[in-house]
C-alpha cells in the first residue's frame, strides 16, 4: 500500500502557486497544449457537434494525463511538446486512465436517482414546464411554484457527491502515469490522500474558485470587446481558447505538485521560477 504523507493546510496554496509557476516557465509550450485541447473542445461547443463533445469527454483523462506529463517535463527543465498529450496512449495506459471516468459516471447516476427521490417525477415535469415558460415569459410568479427547498437540498447533496467523486481521481492520474499502479489502486490511494489532507484540499479549492471567478470575469470582458469587432461566435470561441490555454496547464501543475507532496517525490514546491539549482 502506498504511503500517504500528511501535509499542512498551506500546501494547498503551494500547489496552485506551483501550477502558475510552471506556466510562467513555459507559457508557449504548455499554453499550446491547452490551445490544442481547448480548441477541439471549443469547436465542439460552438458548432454543437455532440459526437465530438462525447469523444473529448472520453479522452479527457488521457489528455489531462498528457498535460501533467508535459508539466513534469517542464519542471525537469525539458521542453513540453504537443505529442505529450497522447503520452498515456503511447505508454499503454489508456484503459487505466479512462477508468478515471467511473467515479464521475457513478456520481451522475446516483444524483439522477436522488433527483427523482428528493423532488419527484411529477415535480420534475412541472419544473421543466416552468423553465420552458420562463424562456418566453420571465414572470417571477412562475418561479414561486418551484419546490425551491427540495431543489436547494439536492444541490447541496450534489456538491458533496461531486467532491467525493473528485477525491477518487484528484491524484490518481499521476499515480497511474508515474508509478505504474493500476486504476482502482490509484483511485483508492487518491481518496485516502484527499481524506487525510482535507485542510490542504479546502485551501486549494477556495483559491481555485477565486482564480476561476477572476479568470471568467477577464475572459467575459474580452469576449464583449471582441464581439464588437468580430461578432459573438468567434469572440466566444477565442475566449474559451484563451481560458483553456491558461487554466489547463495550471491545473496540471497543481495536480502534479499535490501528487508529489502527498504520494510521489518529496520535493519543495517553487512559487517563483528557479533559473539555477532547481532539481525536480
Amino acid at each position: 500500500m502506498t504511503d500517504v504523507r500528511k501535509v499542512p493546510a498551506s500546501a494547498g496554496a503551494e500547489w496552485l502557486l506551483g501550477g502558475f509557476s510552471l506556466l510562467r516557465r513555459a507559457p508557449l509550450t504548455l499554453g499550446l497544449l491547452g490551445l490544442i485541447w481547448g480548441g477541439v473542445s471549443a469547436l465542439a461547443s460552438v458548432t454543437g457537434q455532440l459526437w465530438l463533445s462525447l469523444v473529448m469527454g472520453l479522452l479527457g483523462p488521457i489528455l489531462f494525463a498528457g498535460t501533467i506529463y508535459a508539466a513534469r517535463e517542464v519542471d525537469s527543465a525539458r521542453p513540453a511538446r504537443p505529442g505529450h498529450l497522447l503520452q498515456g496512449l503511447r505508454e499503454g495506459k489508456a484503459v487505466a486512465l479512462m477508468a478515471m471516468l467511473l467515479p464521475q459516471i457513478a456520481a451522475l447516476l446516483l444524483l439522477s436517482l436522488l433527483l427523482v427521490v428528493m423532488i419527484g417525477s411529477q415535480q420534475l415535469q412541472a419544473i421543466v414546464q416552468v423553465m420552458e415558460q420562463m424562456q418566453t415569459n420571465p414572470d417571477p410568479e412562475l418561479a414561486e411554484s418551484l419546490p425551491a427547498g427540495r431543489m436547494l437540498a439536492w444541490l447541496a447533496v450534489a456538491m458533496v457527491v461531486g467532491v467525493v467523486a473528485a477525491f477518487f481521481t484528484f491524484v490518481a492520474i499521476p499515480q497511474v502515469m508515474f508509478t505504474g499502479h493500476g486504476a482502482f489502486t490509484s483511485m483508492a490511494t487518491s481518496f485516502r490522500a484527499c481524506v487525510r489532507n482535507l485542510p490542504a484540499l479546502a485551501v486549494m479549492i477556495v483559491l481555485l474558485l477565486i482564480t476561476l471567478f477572476a479568470a471568467s470575469i477577464a475572459v467575459n470582458l474580452l469576449i464583449v470587446l471582441l464581439t464588437w469587432a468580430i461578432g459573438p461566435q468567434p469572440a466566444t470561441f477565442i475566449g474559451q481558447l484563451l481560458l483553456m490555454a491558461a487554466l489547463l496547464p495550471v491545473m496540471a501543475g497543481t495536480v502534479l505538485y499535490a501528487w508529489r507532496q502527498m504520494l510521489g517525490e518529496d520535493v519543495a514546491l517553487p512559487v517563483t521560477p528557479q533559473p539555477d539549482g532547481f532539481e525536480a
